[in-house]
Parts: structure tokens; C-alpha cells; sequence
């Protein structure tokens, strides 16, 4: 496959996509979740079995009061995961209490609260924590390949290497964007996982294409060449790898999507799509990217 000669249209697409994400994450925002905002995350079932989301929310707001933020869904299993602000303990008994007199007893099933303070600062630190690894990848990619320093700048690796993981991120933040509108979900420290283990497949995926491209400009050094044969010829050695490295983890992701539980199904699918786009990036964008900075 030549892809030098199409590279435009795979930049393209690639650029379009970038765009769009980041349109859509403008307009919509990510919804932050207890993880990140502070609340409580209440999950209960009840000795009635009639019961309904649009009940149990009109009997928690009349106890929280007007202006209060309540949200609840039910599960497969009966239950139902309910959501508001951060609770004091008295406040907790008397949501219990109010809610055993409506719908009978209640099972509390699990039940965590984060204040406000704790959610900000562990926003602040998944911010941190998924810029500083882009960037430390970066500059190791940029120290790794020192030594092949023509036609291309070792530390333009480390941009490109960059961009594509920024690329990688972009994607799935856009689709939860859309999914946050939608369906209400939320994001939490659980999506920041997911954002992480995305760019380290995507970097090692990287990392191969761009090992080989180094070799084989090693084996013709001092000679005439053109980059853009060798980044082809180095892509194409290195497609099937790519390919059938990330099938194989598809394939699992799929597995889990359909068979796993509900409660990592949008953790599975934020992985699902980072690693279909990160591996679309190391062949169809990295390569092409680092040939726009060749030296004649």
C-alpha cells in the first residue's frame, strides 16, 4: 500500500474526526461524576415490587426540597442507582426513612459519598495525570531515537508521537460528549483509566512503526533514498503486526461489551474506540506526519 501517495486523505479523515470531537465536547461538555464533582452515589432496592424511577425520584425530592439535584435508573437486577448531593448521615436516614414509608424496605446494595473539595482535587489530578504522561512519552520517544537524526529530528518523533496520542483521546472524549447529551452518562476516574490505557497501546503500537522506520534508515545510511519509500516500506512490514495485535484485544473488548456487566460497559467501550483509532493513527497518520517533516 502506498501511503505516502494518499496521505492527504488519511490526514484528512483524521483531522475531521479531531475536529468534530472537540465541536461536540465544546457544545456539550463532558458530564463529571461523583468521582469528580462530589455527591453520592446510592445504589438500593425495595420490598414492593412496583416501584419506579419517577416515583422514587418525586419521594427523594420532596425530602431534598426544590432546586435539588436527584437522578435515578434502574437496573437489570431490580435495583436502582440513585444520585444526589453529597449526604450527611442524618440526611441519609431520613431519605431511608422517607423512602421505607413509600415503597417498604429498603436494601441498601452499596453506597459512597465524595465531597466537593475530594472531587475537584481528583478532576484537577486526572487533568494532570493524562498531560504529563503525553508529554513524558513525548520526550522519551524524542531521547529514544537520538541517534537517527536525519533526514528527521529526533525530537520531531516526540512531537508527532504527541499529536497522535492527542489524536487517540480526542475521539473518545467526543463520543462520550455526545453519549453525556443524550443518555446522561458521566464521566469519572474510571474514563481517565480508560484514556490512559488507550494512549499506552497506542504508543506502543507506535513505537514499532517508527522502530522500523529507524532501521531501515540506519541500513541506508549514507546513501541517496527517498523517505517516503522507506516510511512505506517500513508501514507495510509492520501493518500485520499492528493489525492482528489489536484484533485480538478487540475481540476481547467486544466479548465484554456484549457478556460483561452493565456497570463497565461505557469503560469497555471508551477502550474499544481509543484503541481502533490509536492503532488507526500509528499507520495512518504518525508515518505520514513524520514524512511532511522530511529534509531534502
Amino acid at each position: 500500500m502506498n501511503l505516502i501517495a494518499n496521505k492527504n486523505y488519511f490526514l484528512g479523515f483524521s483531522g475531521l474526526m479531531v475536529v468534530a470531537a472537540w465541536a461536540l465536547i465544546i457544545i456539550f461538555g463532558l458530564r463529571p461524576g461523583i468521582d469528580l464533582k462530589g455527591g453520592t452515589e446510592w445504589q438500593m432496592s425495595f420490598g414492593k415490587s412496583d416501584v419506579t424511577e419517577t416515583a422514587i425520584k418525586e419521594a427523594l425530592q420532596k425530602t431534598a426540597g426544590e432546586g435539588s439535584t436527584v437522578s435515578v435508573k434502574s437496573s437489570d437486577d431490580g435495583t436502582f442507582l440513585v444520585r444526589l448531593p453529597s449526604l450527611s448521615e442524618e440526611q441519609r436516614r431520613n431519605y431511608k426513612e422517607e423512602l421505607a414509608k413509600e415503597f417498604g424496605e429498603v436494601s441498601e446494595k452499596s453506597y459512597s459519598s465524595i465531597g466537593p473539595a475530594i472531587g475537584s482535587e481528583l478532576k484537577n489530578k486526572s487533568i494532570w495525570a493524562v498531560a504529563l504522561v503525553m508529554f513524558g512519552i513525548s520526550l522519551f520517544i524524542a531521547w529514544a531515537f537520538r541517534k537517527v537524526s536525519e533526514p528527521v529530528k529526533s525530537w520531531k518523533y516526540g512531537i508527532v508521537t504527541l499529536l497522535t496520542l492527542l489524536h487517540d483521546v480526542s475521539i473518545p472524549a467526543g463520543l462520550l460528549a455526545i453519549l453525556g447529551h443524550w443518555k446522561g452518562i458521566e464521566i469519572d476516574t474510571n474514563f481517565i483509566v480508560a484514556l490512559l490505557v488507550v494512549m499506552g497501546f497506542s504508543v506502543h503500537d507506535t513505537i514499532v512503526v517508527f522502530d522500523r522506520i529507524r532501521e531501515n534508515l540506519t541500513l541506508n545510511r549514507g546513501k541517496r533514498f527517498d523517505l517516503g519509500e522507506i516510511i512505506n516500506f517500513s508501514v507495510n512490514e509492520t501493518m500485520a503486526r499492528s493489525i492482528n495485535t489489536t484484533l485480538t484485544l478487540v475481540i476481547v473488548l467486544v466479548a465484554l461489551l456484549i457478556f460483561g456487566p452493565a456497570s463497565i460497559f461505557f469503560f469497555i467501550l471508551t477502550i474499544l474506540v481509543g484503541t481502533v483509532f490509536g492503532t488507526y493513527s500509528s499507520i495512518f497518520v504518525a508515518s505520514p506526519l513524520l514524512y511532511l517533516w522530511q529534509k531534502k
